[in-house]
């Protein structure tokens, strides 16, 4: 089998093109890129923080990036749909494996994840999260904000995260109140899309509730993001549970009454012309998964993140 590889995570000699493992052998990398520290030439760079002490239902998103490295396995080397290219032809991309946390210092968390984000925006790669709960959006959120100024928000999500906090505490439900706060978002730009859930302030976010969603075309919906973003630098986080759980059962805090997978990735897939500078998945929990189902929608989230990032590259070049 000369055409064929094994645990290309490993034995790679460059960045850029496809795999050819099999999709049920091989070491479990995202989309079986490269594991390494080495950012020198990388575009794009996929790193895994494994934290759930911030969620307030169910726990076990920690296990979030090894499912979601695991489902990621299915994108054998064909080119990607829908994006009609094998993604990394031309845009290098790494994982950089997961953040190291302390699980008896939580405090600490929020520092380290920051420090490991800042060193990769450093280099001047692009950035993807895999979560974790989404209090790890917060860390990632100040590094690029460090790096970029201010950003809009487009977050994917049942709830708005806006509940108040001390600043101190690490909960999943607060970090877009903080980033408010704290300068790290304008919130003017910002766009939430998917809410079935009420928070008692929305920081004059655009909402688009799931009962709008509902009723709403995916082009629509895509036209509305593009419309309130505009140009401005956008950071965009996904929470898996803005899915219906029929879509996306394995999550700490499923609501009823999602979107499909199908219409928000058909969404995602017409935000090209946005400005993203990082991205994350998050909340994938796989305890209470089913089939990978929860596992497989995040791996396609990010995967369209990683294809936004490519077609962006090759319009640039």
């Amino acid at each position: 089998m000369p055409s064929k590889s094994i645990d290309h995570a490993f034995t790679a000699s460059a960045y850029r093109g496809a795999a050819s493992d099999p999709t049920y052998a091989g070491a479990l990398s995202f989309m079986r890129r490269r594991f390494t520290k080495d950012l020198q030439g990388v575009d794009a760079v996929v790193l895994g923080i494994p934290f759930d002490a911030a969620t307030s239902n169910r726990p076990g998103a920690r296990f979030g990036p090894q499912a979601i490295r695991r489902a990621s396995a299915i994108f054998d080397n064909d080119p990607q749909y829908p994006f009609a290219r094998d993604l990394f032809e031309e845009m290098a991309v790494t994982d950089y494996g997961d953040v190291l946390l302390d699980y008896g210092n939580h405090q600490e968390t929020p520092a380290r994840i920051e420090a490991q984000a800042a060193e990769i925006l450093a280099s001047g790669a692009y950035l993807l999260g895999l979560g974790g709960d989404h209090f790890v959006t917060w860390p990632l959120l100040k590094a690029h904000a460090e790096r970029h100024g201010p950003l809009a928000l487009v977050h994917f999500d049942a709830h708005q995260d806006t509940w108040d906090d001390d600043g101190q505490r690490l909960d999943h439900g607060s970090f877009v109140a903080r980033a408010v706060r704290e300068g790290v978002i304008d919130a003017s730009r910002s766009i939430q899309i998917g809410i079935r859930t009420q928070a008692p302030e929305d920081f004059g976010i655009r909402i688009l509730r799931g009962d709008a969603v509902e009723d709403l075309s995916a082009q629509a919906i895509a036209e509305q993001i593009l419309a309130h973003v505009g140009e401005r630098p956008c950071y965009l986080t996904f929470d898996i549970d803005c899915l219906d759980p029929a879509f996306a059962p394995g999550t700490g805090t499923p609501v009823a009454g999602g979107p499909s997978s199908a219409k928000i990735l058909s969404v995602l897939r017409k935000l090209g012309s946005l400005d993203i500078r990082g991205s994350d998945v998050v909340e994938v929990a796989p305890a209470y998964d089913h089939a990978d189902i929860t596992a497989i929608a995040g791996a396609t989230v990010a995967m369209y993140m990683l294809g936004l990032r490519a077609e962006r590259l090759s319009r640039s070049a």
